[in-house]
């Protein structure tokens, strides 16, 4: 079961390695991209910030594969966009949290700042809505401590809902 599955586009830093693992309980860290999974520098550099947790760095079907073979242990899953986080959920895993960190801009795109963290484009909004008919909502925060933040809310607030 993926007790915990986070958007990131940092993959894996100290808030993550440390503070979010520990709230999770979870035993390794699973990076979900299908770029990353294939780029042999980043799945030797991502452990390394991992401060010693281990890591696992899958494609989305190798996540999914993984997932559904392990559905005993408690998985932290990373994914490096929402649209890595929505195929999860449509291939319909059992995924207990979802949380959006940090999504930087896109080069190239016509992107608004939702939150601090947060940059979105008018082509994110159907993920975005299909991620809250999923999960009721979809929440953004930093760190466990920080109070959660609606992301629709912030979207209709940036005028791209």
């Amino acid at each position: 079961m993926i007790k915990h599955m986070r958007v990131d586009s940092r993959l894996i830093h100290g808030q993550v390695a440390v503070t979010w693992k520990n709230h999770i309980g979870a035993n390794e860290i699973i990076v979900c991209n299908d770029v990353v999974a294939n780029d042999r520098i980043q799945k030797m550099a991502l452990p390394l910030a991992a401060k010693g947790t281990p890591v696992k760095v899958f494609s989305i079907q190798e996540t999914i594969d993984y997932a559904k073979a392990h559905e005993d242990e408690t998985l932290f899953v990373i994914c490096k966009f929402i649209t890595d986080a929505l195929a999860l959920v449509e291939a319909g895993l059992d995924i207990k949290e979802f949380n959006v960190g940090t999504v930087a801009p896109q080069q190239g795109t016509d992107y608004k700042m939702i939150t601090k963290t947060i940059a979105a484009t008018k082509e994110d909004v159907p993920v975005y809505e299909k991620l809250c008919a999923h999960f009721g909502n979809v929440y953004s925060r930093i760190t466990p401590a920080n109070e959660p933040v609606d992301v629709m809310a912030a979207l209709k607030k940036e005028g791209l809902l």
